[in-house]
């Protein structure tokens, strides 16, 4: 199996072993130092070895991995001299663009109910009642079958909550109303970030980020995400929930040859900055039982220390480039990126990664028995693909090209909550105008009132059309043919609301 060449020094070489693909990675090093560079001589060796990847293209220069390299220059040509390739050649990379919004790519979308409550409750910024309510109206839709695709699924869930917020409390747990507006003000904020374009269907199949063409490489998803990133809450719960998918829906596959798919969180520090306890800990959880699932995560971030110490030790695979010590934030985060590589003798790690150059990295892989090598200092090998910026034009022809185009750019909206609910409170209205229509002639306006408060209730005495209700959602808990059931971080486990 042939390894991914990272870089070369003049007495070694690193690279990564694909075996060891799944036991993760990081890049790190400040801004303009290589690190995109190092992430697409990884996605590019992937590739090759019929790996699919994920990621996330935060300034729009990883496009480039859609074209070939240009002829080499003067520059390049010592490069490759000196790296000793003689083999390289300009080619471009299968891509798939992706965008939530989808301008620059094909639609990402997915449903409130794969989403689950936790996840959207930090995108929506709750505090813990409003968490608490929110959790509840997924679990009265999830114990009525009733499934939650988009913004207005999720708007009728609240409405239906707050007109029955007595019987719910009874059975569910005390919910208010001032929660549920908290709710729905913070639903309008992420509308107008544009998450509307983001809640619906058809959803996102896992399978079709995990395709290899015709020559049987493997396809890298690239990510639009330089609008996203703006809104970085919504950019990294998106991120999370993906990663979440994954390990929900994956089988185990234990040791294998290499990895499955490889996801690269780049701008990793949106990730866990203000991250709830609860959740950085499900997030840890997952990056370390996902590899039995063939997947290999990989955290792109200015410092190490953006990712947090019980995520960062699972970390095998390192590439960092050079940090800049002129803070004591700075200087603190040198000391703690050496001391997290083997040591070589013949290497003074923390004085290294001040002084590395552009191109150059501190870098250290999983070998024989997962054992990390001891760190090296090399010259980053250069990818085939073109380091930059595509135009228009350019990304266009690789949409055109793309075998599920088809699949995602148009939107569908089918039966759910929102149509479910307001065909129920027609039903509840038609039923009030019938039995009004059908009182005996003559029996006059006291009748009819009569009749009217029989089924709707005073202020005093319960209707019968409530008492119903409640009934209902009293024996919604003992209903399991028609629950719904939520994986680790909240989302529907194994896709189910494709039903």
């Amino acid at each position: 199996m042939s390894e991914i060449l990272i870089g070369r020094n003049d007495a070694a070489s690193v690279a990564l072993d694909p075996h060891y693909g799944n036991r993760h990675g990081m890049i790190a090093g400040a801004t303009g130092t290589g690190k995109s560079v190092s992430l697409m001589v990884l996605a590019e060796g992937f590739s090759r070895l019929g790996v699919p990847c994920f990621l996330a293209d935060a300034k729009g220069d990883l496009a480039g991995l859609s074209q070939a390299a240009g002829a080499p220059g003067d520059k390049l040509k010592a490069r490759l001299e000196k790296l000793k390739l003689a083999d390289w050649k300009p080619q471009a990379n299968p891509v798939v663009f992706w965008d939530l919004y989808g301008k620059l790519g094909h639609p990402v979308r997915a449903t409130i109910s794969e989403m689950g409550p936790t996840l959207l409750g930090r995108v929506l910024e709750l505090n813990d009642t409003q968490q608490g309510v929110l959790e509840i109206a997924f679990k009265v839709a999830d114990d009525h079958g009733w499934l939650l695709l988009d913004l207005d699924d999720l708007r009728a869930m609240l409405g239906f909550a707050a007109e029955n917020a007595k019987e719910i409390s009874t059975s569910y747990g005390l919910i208010s109303t001032q929660s549920i507006a908290a709710i729905q003000r913070a639903l309008l904020k992420l509308e107008q970030d544009g998450a509307e374009q983001f809640f619906g269907e058809p959803a996102l199949e896992l399978a079709d980020l995990m395709h290899q063409d015709m020559s049987g490489r493997g396809v890298i998803n690239v990510l639009a995400a330089d609008q996203l990133i703006l809104k970085p809450r919504l950019y990294a719960t998106f991120l999370l929930w993906l990663l979440s998918e994954l390990f929900e829906q994956l089988p185990e596959v234990g040791d294998i040859e290499q990895p499955k798919l490889v996801f690269f969180f780049d701008e990793a520090h949106l990730l866990f900055d203000d991250c709830p306890p609860a959740l950085r800990q499900r997030v840890e959880q997952v990056v370390r039982l996902i590899r039995s699932k063939g997947v290999g995560v990989y955290f792109c971030s200015q410092n190490p220390d953006d990712v947090p110490g019980e995520i960062l030790g699972q970390l095998g695979n390192r590439v960092q480039h050079a940090l800049r010590a002129f803070t004591p934030r700075d200087q603190k985060a040198v000391r703690a990126a050496a001391e997290t590589f083997v040591a070589n003798p013949k290497l003074n790690v923390a004085e290294a990664i001040t002084q590395l150059a552009v191109g150059e990295a501190l870098a250290s892989t999983l070998g024989n028995g997962g054992v990390p090598s001891p760190v090296e200092q090399v010259l980053v090998t250069a990818p085939e693909c073109r380091i930059g910026a595509i135009t228009e034009a350019e990304r266009a022809a690789v949409r055109q090209r793309s075998p599920i185009g088809g699949k995602y750019d148009t939107a569908v909206n089918r039966e759910s909550a929102a149509e479910l609910l307001a065909k129920r409170a027609a039903d509840k209205s038609a039923d009030v105008e019938s039995a009004a229509k059908d009182a005996p002639a003559g029996a006059g306006a006291g009748w009819g009132d009569a009749l009217r408060d029989a089924l709707l209730g005073t202020k005093r005495r319960q209707g019968m059309i409530e008492a119903v209700a409640k009934s209902t959602l009293r024996a919604a808990g003992t209903k399991l043919g028609q629950q719904i059931v939520r994986g680790v971080l909240g989302g529907i486990f194994g896709g189910g609301s494709r039903r």
